[in-house]
């Protein structure tokens, strides 16, 4: 197998790096520059015809896309340790996390990324109210997760799972790129410290 990818702080290949961490595992990694839109390159978009990375080859060539389908592939050949769930419920409860994160933080996010920072702007019109708007919606979705985070160590009940860390790769690219976890989010805070020493 060949992971296709992109070095840090880009968030989905960063993610799936994060996920192969705290399952122990290694693959072989083909990095792009995103800089240089690499991937956007032919020899990408014959592989993954969206021109995103990370993208996973398999042995065979075949081709999976998309980060949860990546790590849930890899979760389902190394299932341990759990990190999406061992029964129905587990796994559902992981993907409704997941989700959450995704469009509840990770849209606003990336709303911000390309509207409002100075990388972004000869890629994309940017509409710097639509930027403020997204920093905003951000940061009270970083509230609501402080809230939700106050009653337990994770975000699907007791188990550290793929939500964590989806939640990890959000939150350390809006750092990056100028969107802070608010100063009064003690438990996001709390959470984001013992995640981050986990996967260390």
């Amino acid at each position: 197998m060949l992971l296709w990818s992109a070095p840090d702080p880009a968030p989905n290949p960063r993610r799936v790096r994060l996920f192969l961490k705290a399952k122990g595992l290694t693959i072989a990694e083909q990095m792009v520059s995103l800089v240089a839109r690499e991937h956007k390159s032919e020899a990408v978009l014959a592989k993954n015809p969206r021109g995103q990375v990370p993208f996973l080859v398999l042995d065979d060539g075949r081709v999976i896309a998309e980060t949860i389908s990546i790590c849930r592939y890899l979760d389902e050949l190394h299932p341990e340790p759990p990190l999406i769930g061992t029964t129905v419920f587990e796994r559902a409860e992981t993907d409704m996390w997941i989700r959450r994160v995704e469009t509840a933080l990770g849209t606003p996010v990336s709303l911000f990324w390309q509207h409002g920072h100075p990388l972004t702007a000869r890629l994309v019109q940017q509409i710097p109210a639509m930027a403020e708007a997204a920093r905003g919606q951000a940061l009270a979705q970083m509230a609501w997760f402080d809230g939700q985070l106050a009653a337990g160590a994770w975000l699907a009940g007791p188990r550290f799972t793929l939500a964590d860390i989806s939640l990890l790769s959000i939150i350390d690219f809006a750092g990056w790129i100028g969107l802070a976890m608010p100063e009064d989010a003690a438990a996001l805070r709390d959470w984001h410290a013992r995640a981050a020493t986990r996967l260390r």
